[in-house]
């Protein structure tokens, strides 16, 4: 989709209380340790450039995508907004879907049930049995669309929200993304191949229902190598 862009950030859609981006891969969705430039920071320059505003910035972050991972963000301007966007999330109404290429074959629509513990210290994520302390449930539905070669493309469906969740979930039932150098066996250079790409809310003043999509760019590795047929199943597909 043909968008405005601002430092590398796409604007999907913009007004008094909403903000829709699409964050590049590889940005952190907010400021961390690297000190390189995060997409909430960049944000409120735009809003402080366009809209000439004095002072500090009013941005409020609701959800985040990992810092390898591109795709679609919802921006809260005012605090009305953050709220209600905020609570859309608690009760799972904000509605996100992926596209992911997994490595290796899937044969039909499933669902992942596991429990995930995450490692503060090395910040990773692995699969436990259920009762292991501090372990959370992670659920997610997924269709396959098409393949090409040995990889095939998912639409992925998110019913809960941890760190790090589709790319431990589908490496731990043996179809790791590809470039997921952390938890797939990604090479240096390969870019991991997970976007979100679909993105579905309540307006939080206007209370109408919104949908956004925003597929990655066609030509990288390794989304080129699926045909526009694939594309367009994928469009269609419902989870």
């Amino acid at each position: 989709m043909s968008m405005e862009s601002y430092r590398g950030v796409g604007i999907a859609y913009e007004d008094n209380h909403l903000l829709i981006v699409v964050k590049p891969p590889n940005m952190p969705t907010q400021a961390d340790a690297s000190g390189d430039p995060d997409l909430l920071t960049t944000m409120k320059s735009y809003i402080a450039e366009k809209y000439q505003k004095p002072g500090a910035v009013y941005l409020g972050l609701v959800h985040r995508l990992d810092r390898p991972v591109g795709g679609l963000v919802a921006l809260a301007r005012t605090s009305k907004a953050a709220d209600r966007l905020s609570e859309q999330v608690r009760k799972k109404t904000l509605a996100r879907q992926y596209v992911a290429a997994v490595q290796g074959d899937v044969d039909a629509p499933g669902e992942l049930n596991d429990w995930l513990v995450k490692d503060e210290r090395t910040n990773t994520v692995r699969a436990v049995p259920e009762g292991t302390p501090g372990a959370k449930d992670a659920r997610l539905a997924y269709a396959p669309v098409g393949s090409a070669g040995n990889l095939t493309l998912l639409r992925v469906k998110l019913y809960t929200g941890r760190s790090h969740q589709i790319r431990v979930q589908l490496s731990h039932m043996g179809r790791a993304i590809w470039g997921d150098a952390r938890y797939g066996g990604g090479r240096p250079g390969q870019q991991i191949a997970l976007w979100g790409a679909h993105l579905g809310l309540t307006h939080p003043t206007k209370k109408e229902e919104m949908h956004f999509d925003a597929l990655p760019p066609a030509d990288g590795e390794p989304w080129r190598r699926f045909d526009a047929e694939i594309w367009d199943a994928e469009a269609k597909t419902e989870l």
